[in-house]
Order: C-alpha cells, then structure tokens, then sequence
C-alpha cells in the first residue's frame, strides 16, 4: 500500500469518503458501507466535523457520528486509519487555537476513539494569525490526540506559509494535502499545488475524485441531474467538453471492462503525488467500481487519451 507522505502511514489507493452518511445513506447502510469497504482491504476513512449539515435536520457531525458508532459496535479501530476535519463546521467556524482545540476534542467524541490518525485544517482562516493555527495543530500533536496534520483547500502560497511556520516553531509539518481534483478540475493543482506537494513530500488526496458522480456516466444531459441531490454541484461539468470526457472514459472502460468511475479513479491514481483519491457512494452495491480502481492500471495509450480529451475542459 501506498505511504501518505512523510506519515509513514500505509493506505489502501483509495479513500472511502464519508459526506453522503445519514444525508443520500442512511446509519444503516453508512455502516455496511464501512464494513464491505474494510472487508475488501479498505483501511482510509475520510471525514470532517461539518459533515453532512447540509442534509435537512442536520447540523454538522452526523458522519462522525455514525461513524464513531460503527467502531464501537465491531472493535474496528485498528483496522482503520481515521482523518477528519476541523473549520468548516458552522457552529464553530475558523482555526483559532481555541476552535482547533474543542473542534478536535468534539470530533473525538463523536468518533469514540482516543486518537485522530490525520487531522486537516479544512478551509484556511487569513483572519487567524497562521503562527497560532500551527501552534494549536501541534499542541494536540504533543498530547497525543493527533497523529498527523493535513491541510485541505488552501493555495499553494498558503501551504508553504504554513510548512514556514511549523519548521520556525519547531512544529509538527502537515503530511498530506486535499485539493479539488479530477479529470475535469486540474488547471489549478496541477500548475500551482503539485510542485509544493512534490517539494515537501505531501501526500495528496483529492476530493471530488469522480465530479460529484458526474464521472460515473449517470448524467446524459443537464435535465438528468434537475432534482438530483448532487445536481447543484455538477452543473459547471454539463458541457460538451464535459461530456465528451464521458465519452472517452466510456471507450476506455469498454476496452478494459470496467467501469467509468473505476478508469476516473485509476487515471486520477496515477497522477504525480497522488496517493488514494477519495470517493464516496451511497450504497454498497456502489463499492466495487471505486475498489476496483485500486489495482487498474491505465496503457500509456489510455492514459494519453484521456488526459487528451481533460485538456479541452482544464
């Protein structure tokens, strides 16, 4: 398995993202989801605090939660590898060292578990000075609440102000960074995040990895995502570039037998840096494409085809 960065951490290729729990699948199939995932090798769970609060009656927590309860219910902790994330929830927004520190114990909480494996700072916080985010990050560091620290959605300038900031403090470094990224977004990490992911040994782990299920071939035209839960997350994809990406996944799934999500994640696997994009279904039937990804590998000509057809979108 893949190491995340500088964590020595080993994780399966793909990460099973969290954000549809108790919003598109309920407890029960949140938790058949994690085992089918972890019976099959799985071992990285993605999370954050605000997940999934913008599902009607939610407030921000829901997934830890059912996550939290999973572990309980079958002794599962040490078979996972636990990242989560603290700023975005709206209730205790921001990086203050004060929000960092109840953010991360809360997230405890509802996570039942004494530890976080990676901890991301989820969204950056300029109006937070970044010399006491750092510090806050490396006091749970140092107690013993967090094993690594990551940093998710912020700019390339911003990444290195912070590796700056820790190496002056003499504080722990992030080991790992979570941009937008796939085969329809890639202009901005791959210009930008990737040389410093590449200079500091991050490990990256994309979000978004299929579009918002856009990759997966489901939508045909912009009225099959009208009334959609993810309909407002894909609309800037329902072009003709967009849906010729589609196409050419489609041709290169046929080729291979798989499916399109499977051949997203494999090409988005392959990139430079990428460690195991995270991918997240709504039922277990869902799983086996985005396992499959782990182990797919592109041709050359493959590859070349559908950075090709990417092109004319990024």
């Amino acid at each position: 398995m893949p190491v995340l960065g500088s964590s020595g951490l080993d994780v399966f290729p793909l990460a099973l993202g969290t954000n549809t729990f108790r919003w598109t699948a309920s407890t029960a199939e949140s938790h058949r989801i994690l085992d089918a995932f972890t019976d099959r090798g799985g071992n990285f769970v993605d999370t954050a605090d605000v997940y999934s609060v913008w599902a009607p009656g939610n407030s921000g927590g829901e997934a830890e939660s059912v996550i939290g309860e999973w572990l309980a219910a079958g002794g599962n902790r040490e078979r996972v590898i636990i990242a989560t994330k603290v700023s975005g929830h709206p209730a205790h927004p921001g990086l203050s060292a004060d929000n960092i520190t109840a953010g991360a114990e809360r997230s405890l909480t509802r996570l039942r578990t004494d530890h976080l494996d990676v901890y991301y700072a989820h969204v950056d916080d300029p109006a937070t000075p970044l010399e006491e985010t750092v510090a806050a990050f490396d006091r749970l560091v140092q107690r013993g609440l967090v094993r690594h620290v990551a940093l998710s959605n912020y700019s390339a300038e911003r990444v290195q102000e912070w590796v700056d900031v820790a190496a002056a403090l003499g504080a722990a470094p992030p080991v790992s960074l979570q941009p937008h990224y796939n085969l329809l977004t890639r202009t901005a990490f791959e210009r930008e995040l990737r040389p410093v992911a590449e200079r500091h040994n991050l490990g990256v782990v994309p979000y978004y990895g299929l579009a918002s299920g856009f990759l997966t071939g489901k939508y045909r035209s912009a009225a099959d995502a009208a009334g959609t839960a993810r309909g407002a997350l894909i609309g800037a994809y329902l072009t003709d570039a967009g849906f010729a990406v589609v196409r050419e996944l489609e041709a290169v799934a046929s080729e291979l037998d798989a499916a399109p999500a499977t051949v997203a994640l494999a090409w988005l696997r392959a990139q430079p840096t990428v460690v195991a994009p995270i991918a997240s279904v709504s039922a277990v039937g869902q799983l086996d494409a985005l396992l499959a990804s782990a182990t797919l590998d592109l041709s050359p000509e493959q590859h070349k085809r559908l950075t090709a057809a990417s092109d004319a979108v990024s």
